[in-house]
């Protein structure tokens, strides 16, 4: 009888179990960069060996490269697990490099009060063709890739090629107007809802998703994305270049300090890893590296603040032209250039002049510590006797004769013979 019962239990369970549905979810709220890329592309693979029924992308970006669009975009488009790209929450929008995921996506959602659009390639370095002929050939191969998406999923191509062409932008209602997107719904699970028995086509042929009631997993970035998605930004690489060089330089004039060095050639190292995802102009970062040798100059060589002012000057300028693209995303924030710039200056012109003055500093112990120190004359030194200098008793040799008890001053010392030269001093 109990195993009946058992049996029968299990028997109840068993099809529940095996029914449960699962979405998946991530979300990206940034530029696209090659860390979002890994990211966009790690998803998929997880979901493909999940067997997910849908892997939901919750998208916020202005854009970003496009290299890494492009291999998120292949690899949506070779998926096994329909993509579902939901531009959302509300305010939230699909800038650039954002259009060209959204397209390719199986299915394409946006909440109310959302955008989407303006994707119109630049240049990444900002550098212009006279001829323009390198321009139209971007833009006419991103046409062409934009088109061969939209019309696989079967939206509107000749919108597409508008937000390319004319930097088009359209709010979620004149999206699903113009067949841009297919649903627009306020949140991940009203989205999972609607598209229920929905037909999609992956790699390997038709799909019919079954998402209602599907329990949503949602994916993060791992503590290293995240961390390389922190350096991507341009405000954090602009501040580990100062950092790295600040540390360097302090190490370099005062050799030993070992903190800065170590601290300055980690800054560094993060910042060429950072350069990989970035853009950077070299005249930008010669004429920071220059500023630095102006303010080192400056503790050195008086010039009245001419050094300074030119330090000053050199740093703002190079600051500007650090990053080398036109991209507002991909821009120095002001506040930290002018933050980095009051800092900096004073790092260089009191750190570093603080420790040359440490250097310069007499001794005060052993040899040269006794040199210029004043004693007493214990005996009559014609020229040799006996002196007292700091409570301790030395054989001594005299330029003049000195009275006992008249006061002296140590010249030099013989470490050999422990005998001090001392001359008389005068009050």
């Amino acid at each position: 009888m109990k195993f009946n019962v058992l049996t029968w239990i299990l028997m109840t369970i068993a099809p529940a179990v095996a029914q449960e549905r699962v979405a998946h979810q991530i979300n990206v709220d940034g530029v696209i960069n090659p860390v979002s890329a890994e990211y966009i592309i790690g998803a998929i693979d997880r979901a493909e060996e999940a067997e997910a029924e849908v892997l939901v992308i919750q998208l916020d970006t202005p854009g970003g490269l496009m290299k890494s669009m492009h291999d998120i975009v292949k690899k949506i488009l070779a998926s096994e697990v329909p993509v579902a790209v939901f531009v959302g929450p509300s305010g939230s929008r699909a800038g650039s490099a954002g259009v060209f995921i959204t397209m390719a996506a199986h299915i394409a959602a946006m909440a109310p009060g959302t955008n989407i659009g303006s994707a119109h390639p630049v240049t990444v370095t900002g550098q212009q063709d006279t001829s323009d002929v390198m321009m139209e050939k971007i833009i006419n191969d991103a046409v062409a890739s934009i088109k061969s998406v939209s019309e696989k999923r079967g939206r509107n191509a000749e919108w597409a090629e508008r937000a390319i062409r004319e930097s088009a932008n359209i709010t979620e209602r004149e999206a699903l107007k113009e067949h841009v997107i297919e649903y627009v719904v306020p949140t991940v699970d009203s989205l999972l809802s609607v598209i229920d028995g929905k037909e999609v086509e992956v790699l390997s042929g038709k799909k019919i998703l079954k998402t209602r009631g599907a329990r949503i997993e949602i994916f993060d970035m791992d503590f290293r994305q995240h961390f390389l998605d922190i350096l991507s930004d341009p405000n954090i690489l602009y501040i580990l270049f100062l950092l790295g060089i600040s540390g360097l330089g302090l190490e370099l004039y005062n050799p030993g300090s070992i903190l800065p060095g170590v601290v300055g050639g980690i800054c560094m190292i993060l910042f060429l890893f950072s350069v990989q995802t970035i853009p950077v102009n070299y005249a930008g970062v010669l004429l920071i590296i220059f500023a630095a040798v102006l303010f080192l100059l400056e503790v050195k060589i008086p010039s009245y603040g001419i050094l300074s002012i030119g330090g000053v000057i050199s740093l703002i300028v190079g600051s500007i032209m650090l990053i080398d693209s036109p991209l507002p995303f991909l821009q120095i924030s002001w506040k930290v250039i002018l933050g980095a710039t009051i800092t900096f200056s004073a790092f260089f012109i009191f750190a570093v002049s603080l420790a040359i003055r440490t250097h310069r500093k007499k001794p005060t112990t052993g040899r040269e510590g006794l040199i210029g120190e004043l004693g007493v004359a214990i005996d009559d030194l014609n020229p040799e006797g006996m002196v007292e200098v700091h409570g301790e008793i030395w054989k001594a040799v005299a330029e003049k004769r000195v009275k006992p008890g008249q006061t002296v001053m140590v010249t030099a010392v013989d470490e050999s013979h422990l005998k001090l030269s001392v001359k008389p001093n005068k009050q």
